[in-house]
């Protein structure tokens, strides 16, 4: 698993690497162009608004929302896809900060009508996407919406499924989403819904009750 200076080295080629496994509809990211502007569409629905992007990167989700006139809240562990984001949305707010520490303390108290993660919040386990989820919950307000757009399948089935093709491929080191399995767990707590766009990936999205 990379660490936050692994994803330093990597983020001047992190969007020619994503666009390859896109382009080729290749694990893990299959159906990337696809998530990113149905989130997209679906938050300037209500725009202008205030989102938290989750595992930001190198801004290209934030940033087509920064653009369409939304304030833009930034979580990353990596200094250097920061700074890529930050040029992208300079003013836009950024805090480095490891999510898989919790949420930082910056947004403790903060309400957003959005939130987003694109392909970061699988480096949670299972057993951690759990409390994470229920803390996000706390950071909408009634009407807000969580859309996660990541490594996702439908079922314990699918994964397996994805993975035999993935062989070699398959990173065991990451904690992909399983929408029967979370919403299982997660159901008494709020409103679930999935969305597939490849093999390999979907949109989760998440209201409270």
């Amino acid at each position: 698993m990379l660490d936050n200076h692994g994803f330093d080295i990597w983020a001047n080629g992190y969007d020619q690497s994503v666009n390859a496994s896109d382009a080729d509809n290749d694990y893990p990211f299959a159906g990337y162009k696809k998530m990113i502007n149905a989130i997209y569409g679906t938050v300037m629905q209500k725009h202008p608004v205030k989102v938290l992007d989750i595992g930001v990167g190198t801004g290209t989700l934030a940033a087509k929302l920064y653009e369409g006139g939304n304030e833009i809240t930034a979580i990353d562990f990596s200094r250097e896809m920061l700074d890529i984001a930050r040029a992208k949305m300079p003013n836009a707010t950024f805090i480095q900060h490891d999510f898989t520490q919790g949420l930082p303390a910056e947004i403790a108290s903060a309400k957003f009508d959005f939130i987003v993660s694109t392909y970061a919040l699988h480096h949670l386990t299972d057993d951690e996407k759990i409390p994470f989820i229920k803390a996000l919950l706390h950071c909408i307000d009634e009407t807000g919406i969580i859309l996660i757009g990541d490594v996702s399948f439908p079922d314990r089935a699918a994964l397996e499924q994805c993975a035999a093709l993935a062989d070699d491929e398959w990173d065991d080191e990451e904690y992909y989403f399983v929408f029967e399995e979370l919403r299982a767990v997660l159901q008494g707590d709020c409103t679930m819904s999935y969305h597939p766009y490849s093999h390999c990936g979907g949109i989760l999205e998440i209201s409270r009750r």
